[in-house]
């Protein structure tokens, strides 16, 4: 018997399994149970349009499908698997926030699976490329263990420690989350109401939650729209922010915010299963705005474009080698071989180093616009606008400009919308170069978000293209702005 339940689990290794649920303990299950069985997970966002998901099934093309009860209606015609399983939580939480608290042993850690773990397939991580189109980055087994190693190399956390989870668990974010924590036999405190975001911190409080993790519009919205910066929370020992730059202004806040809670900057992409790099809170106050040096096991390079490193404030691409570099994308030899060569990973990112080899993220090689002749980052902008007070979120796109070839469009999101116009537009002709003033400023009561939580430039780039700018009697750059919407 027992030889032919070995040859059953290699028959089923490598069998895809579609995991779309919301964040739980039954999830965390799934995910964990096909880990252990040498299948391969393919988590999915819960909020996934019928359109994407048959992209995804038709590359992935999974052989079992996991989701919660309630998607099956409204997507089983998308689902052609055979097998499939369906999620239910008890129809009465013990709390009426929904507070789920998940605690692992060590010795459930992905690490105990019984194979060549070098290569061998541990999940698909699908993210949109700049074409929108989902494509599979492939986490191998040995990924996972050498990140979650390395995070916790420099976390330091404990069996006492507990995370409010409020990122989804189908983002590598938040997947890393259940990995480290697991390894640490910690807890996770699973908070799925964070549109209501003091209803999170009540839960937060309640539950003694040592740590938080979140994007960057996680912190803006906690510093601008919720209780944060006045409510004191005794046992919150550590802050992690990934997935995007937080800018320097929110960074000081959250510091004062919450003194004694260390916050850790971090730098990551799903391509490196989870994270490359973190700024030591200790440096926070002489490194503001660094994403830090390479985690324990990872080597980071910025390189001009012959692959030679640049010297002290020049820009290149941050490239990346260790052993959370992922094998590729699913399916897309063409691609893999663009971004994974020589060993390396080509994350895409712009950058510059100090002399002390810290690295400053300056933006993404797609996220540059050319006004006027000179490379400026959409980040630069931003971050001008982000400073003008009460703004919660701010993103810039492209679009065309007569004169100067590309122009600037500033979405912005604030408590006063377009009552403050006269006076952001003040401000950034104060704090901004001629040619890099907006042409276009949109208000927006929140700025759209993809399925990971970071600002949907796509989506800006849509409602951009619905309304066609309205130019000035004199379109010169100098008038600021040719539109301004709500």
């Amino acid at each position: 018997m027992d030889g032919r339940i070995g040859r059953a689990r290699r028959a089923l290794r490598g069998a895809r399994c579609l995991l779309i649920a919301d964040n739980s303990p039954a999830w965390a299950a799934a995910y964990l149970a096909v880990l252990k069985s040498g299948l391969v997970a393919v988590p999915v966002s819960p909020k996934i349009e019928g359109p994407q998901l048959a992209q995804i099934i038709a590359s992935a093309q999974p052989d079992i499908a996991v989701l919660n009860a309630g998607l099956w209606p409204q997507l089983a015609q998308y689902i052609p698997c055979n097998c499939r399983v369906v999620l239910d939580e008890p129809a009465a939480p013990p709390d009426p926030r929904t507070v789920c608290v998940a605690q692992f042993n060590a010795a459930n850690a992905p690490q105990t699976v019984d194979m060549d773990d070098s290569r061998e397939l541990a999940a698909l991580f699908f993210t949109s490329g700049s074409t929108g189109t989902p494509r599979g980055v492939m986490v191998s087994h040995r990924n996972l263990i050498a990140n979650t190693q390395s995070i916790l190399a420099y976390l330091n956390l404990v069996p006492d420690d507990r995370v409010l989870q409020v990122l989804p668990m189908h983002y590598c974010f938040g997947a890393s989350l259940l990995h480290t924590h697991l390894r640490a036999g910690a807890s996770i405190v699973i908070e799925n109401n964070f549109l209501f975001p003091d209803r999170a911190l009540q839960t937060m409080r309640a539950t003694g939650c040592t740590g938080l993790a979140g994007v960057p519009a996680t912190y803006q919205i906690l510093l601008r729209r919720s209780t944060f910066s006045r409510t004191c929370f005794p046992q919150l020992r550590y802050l992690l922010q990934a997935g995007g730059k937080l800018s320097n202004v929110f960074i000081d806040e959250l510091r004062v915010a919450q003194p004694h809670a260390q916050l850790f900057v971090m730098y990551g992409q799903t391509e490196a299963t989870a994270r490359l790099s973190y700024l030591p809170p200790a440096l926070l106050p002489t490194k503001l705005g660094s994403i830090g040096r390479g985690i324990p096991g990872v080597t980071l390079r910025v390189v001009d474009d012959a692959g030679q490193t640049v010297p002290p404030g020049a820009v290149g691409q941050v490239l990346a080698k260790g052993q959370n570099i992922t094998l590729g994308y699913w399916n897309a030899p063409a691609e893999t071989a663009e971004v994974f060569r020589d060993g390396w990973l080509h994350t895409g990112d712009m950058a510059t180093v100090d002399s002390e080899g810290f690295i400053y993220i300056v933006g993404r090689s797609k996220e540059f616009l050319k006004l006027g002749g000179t490379r400026v980052a959409c980040q630069q902008i931003e971050q001008v606008a982000l400073r003008f007070a009460g703004t919660i979120e701010a993103a810039v796109v492209g679009m065309p400009d007569e004169y100067l070839g590309e122009a600037a469009a500033l979405f912005i999101a604030h408590p006063q919308g377009k009552a403050i116009q006269a006076e952001l537009v003040q401000f950034l002709c104060e704090h901004l170069p001629l040619k890099y003033r907006p042409k276009k400023i949109t208000f927006c009561t929140d700025l759209p978000l993809n399925a990971s939580g970071k600002t949907d430039r796509a989506a800006l780039r849509t409602m951009l293209s619905r309304v066609q700018p309205e130019y000035t009697d004199n379109p010169s750059p100098a008038h600021l702005p040719a539109q301004v919407l709500v």
